[in-house]
């Protein structure tokens, strides 16, 4: 392995190693990335460079019992271990993953061929509404900008427009990245729980009005 990784010119060298530490801080690297200056999909060097060299990082991270992994299906260089994201998500975060995997699968359902999923973020707040996984009155602009940040890292999402000021309006791709983090019956079970807290919450809620009332 050091051998192969010697042998190769200086260029290649630093190439490689971006990737490494790219993997290791995002989890995935696409095939191909949102450019917004020309408002089109272009192919990414990264990728290519993983899959040049890609029996090499299958055993670099190998020593590591990690998993390097090329899905062709959707053009996407991933590790994986026990635990999937570094992170640990928030929950917002985690409901956004949840709703952005429906909204992908919707619209590639009604597509005559293959699309570019788009959404925005009135849409993941009127699903959060649909099905009950936020009870507080409102999400906390602070709150939803960490969550953005955290989608972008993973590779989840791209901002259609980074100048404009993060609001209801707000546009952005989805990523084929959502497939790979939940299936359908993840989401279905985690959304059945989150609804289950949500109404346990609620109800806490009430009750201790009551009381306060009453005394």
């Amino acid at each position: 392995m050091i051998t192969y990784f010697n042998e190769l010119l200086d260029e290649e060298k630093e190439d490689l190693k971006e990737a490494i530490q790219t993997l290791f801080h995002q989890t995935y690297i696409l095939e191909r990335k949102y450019d917004k200056k020309t408002e089109r999909y272009l192919p990414n060097k990264m990728y290519r460079t993983c899959e040049r060299h890609l029996d090499f990082l299958k055993e670099y991270y190998g020593i590591a019992e990690i998993d390097m992994i090329e899905n062709r299906q959707y053009g996407i260089m991933h590790i994986r271990t026990q635990n999937l994201l570094g992170d640990k998500l928030s929950r917002l975060t985690t409901i956004f993953i949840l709703l952005l995997k429906l909204i992908f699968d919707e619209q590639m359902n009604i597509a005559s061929s293959s699309i570019h999923v788009y959404t925005s973020l009135n849409e993941v707040y009127d699903k959060i509404q649909l099905f009950r996984l936020w009870n507080n009155k409102s999400i906390s602009l602070t709150e939803v900008k960490k969550t953005i940040a955290a989608l972008k890292k993973y590779q989840v999402i791209e901002v259609t427009d980074e100048n404009s000021e993060l609001d209801g309006d707000t546009k952005f791709i989805i990523y084929p990245t959502v497939n790979l983090m939940l299936n359908g019956q993840a989401i279905e079970g985690i959304i059945e729980q989150y609804q289950e807290e949500e109404e346990e919450t609620f109800d806490e809620q009430i009750s201790s009005t009551y009381e306060d009332v009453s005394e």
